[in-house]
């Protein structure tokens, strides 16, 4: 199934996409279940309930009815991977670090971001105040779709409820740090505040549930700017898989049903070229199997953030 979450008529409600236009799940449920946060909450009888609607439904909206939203709109959980692709660790001068055998000699290395800073699809990406220099990352997204804990790696996927498109945008320079004194990590932790602006985490267009995904490390990446193609990848090259990820993270903390997951991007990213995104580019992400996510970034603010300033 093909779930989002949409405006319709001023009311924010989710549902199926199929070729006929969107199944309610509200109206068929009677009023029940309204978000797809709510239906991985309630668990597989729940899912098992929505999926019957495919083949009962005699009512559908029409798309371009609706504003969609991303699928899971504040996830009570956001986590991001750092350097999960061997490429675009080289791209970045190494500085992600790189070992012989990723897989068998390091680890995952996880953060988090706030939930503040999903946004959905055809949106326009704020610029924040504190950055001049902004970056795009095209991930995929795992959504989880119930409680794990110290899950092994071979039931690992058992706990994916399934896939969207995620666009990392990062603010790849501080205006903060003019006359700031030099203390320890102040470069890690600009570049992990870099990831937290509002909007900064486009999700979407819809969930892909994890039953249409064959086989979840052989999917085409790709995104653009304005057209010209900046970023092509495939899941397969990603140094930790899916599983090897929700394993690990079930390990650090407990997972819970609706929390993404974006697991990293492919090389191509603006860092390591200089062409950082402009007021108005379109960005469109696509993965294969998963849709398109397009968005665009607003104009520079008028003034920017220097606390510092003197």
């Amino acid at each position: 199934m093909k779930l989002s979450t949409y405006l319709h008529d001023g009311q924010q409600s989710c549902g199926i996409i199929t070729e006929k236009g969107i199944i309610d799940i509200g109206s068929g449920t009677d009023g029940k279940v309204r978000s797809i946060h709510q239906i991985l909450a309630r668990g597989e009888p729940a899912m098992a309930q929505i999926a019957g609607l495919t083949n009962s439904a005699v009512d559908f909206i029409r798309i371009n009815d609706v504003k969609l939203l991303a699928p899971i709109p504040r996830p009570g959980k956001v986590i991001g991977l750092a350097g999960n692709y061997e490429k675009h660790i080289i791209e970045a001068g190494l500085k992600l670090g790189l070992t012989e055998s990723p897989r068998t000699s390091t680890v995952p290395r996880p953060f988090l971001m706030p939930a503040t800073v999903i946004t959905g699809p055809n949106t326009e990406i704020p610029w924040p105040a504190f950055s001049e220099q902004i970056d795009y990352e095209v991930e995929l997204a795992v959504v989880t779709g119930k409680s794990a804990r110290c899950v092994p790696p071979a039931k690992a996927l058992d706990y994916v409820a399934g896939y969207t498109i995620a666009n990392d945008i990062s603010a790849r320079s501080v205006t903060f740090k003019e006359n700031r004194k030099a203390r320890p990590r102040d470069e890690f932790f600009d570049w992990l505040g870099g990831k937290w602006a509002d909007g900064f985490l486009p999700l979407g267009p819809y969930l892909t549930t994890a039953d249409e995904i064959d086989d979840v490390q052989t999917l085409e990446l790709e995104l653009s700017v304005n057209g010209r193609v900046r970023q092509k990848a495939n899941t397969s090259q990603m140094i930790f898989t899916v599983a090897d990820i929700v394993s690990f993270l079930s390990h650090l903390m407990t997972l819970e049903p609706g929390d993404v997951i974006a697991t990293g991007t492919p090389e191509g990213v603006a860092m390591t070229t200089g062409e950082f995104l402009q007021p108005g580019d379109k960005i469109q992400c696509k993965i294969e199997n998963l849709g398109k996510l397009t968005n665009t970034l607003s104009d520079r603010p008028a003034q920017f953030y220097k606390p510092l300033k003197k």
